[in-house]
């Protein structure tokens, strides 16, 4: 089932382990650890740049992954180490004077369970954690994190907006 959004969605907020990556930790032989990034999912931060979206990261890890996207595509929110995401997520809400309807919050795990309850457009990805998938209303998408699941939400928002003169 594709994922639907209004044309009024104006923030994309999202977690990054398990949405933009594939949720897991390649560790080295010098104890060094990196992440995998899908090309699909990069792109998606540009194309929001590009059609004007501002665009947050609320993680409850910190990464070097997060610090290069945020700063490659000016990403105007980005909270690291974040055990409490519904705090940060009413920080920018309130910042910003964002309504219900002027943003998507996206996230896989227990950690972001009350920002996606709060949230009226909640999504998730296939390999979530049961209870995410089970919250009333969140959507799935049909791409597993860090497989394409963000350039689908990305996707969904400017098919949607396109009356709105955004688009590739």
């Amino acid at each position: 089932m594709a994922i639907e959004l209004p044309n009024t969605i104006k923030f994309i907020i999202t977690d990054f382990d398990g949405i933009v990556t594939d949720n897991c930790v390649y560790i080295d032989s010098k104890g060094e650890m990196s992440r995998k990034l899908n090309f699909k999912d990069v792109m998606a931060f540009s194309i929001l740049r590009k059609n004007g979206y501002r665009i947050g990261i609320i993680s409850g890890e910190k990464n070097s992954a997060i610090e290069i996207i945020s700063k490659k595509f000016n990403v105007e929110e980005v909270h690291q180490g974040i055990r409490i995401k519904i705090d940060v997520l009413k920080s920018i809400l309130e910042r910003y004077g964002l309504s219900e309807d002027e943003f998507v919050y996206i996230g896989d795990d227990i950690n972001d369970y009350d920002s996606l309850c709060y949230a009226k457009y909640a999504i998730t990805v296939p390999n979530a954690v049961e209870k995410i998938k089970n919250i009333e209303g969140v959507q799935i998408t049909s791409s597993m994190g860090g497989d394409g699941a963000f350039r689908e939400v990305v996707d969904a928002i400017i098919n949607n907006s396109a009356d709105l003169g955004h688009g590739y």
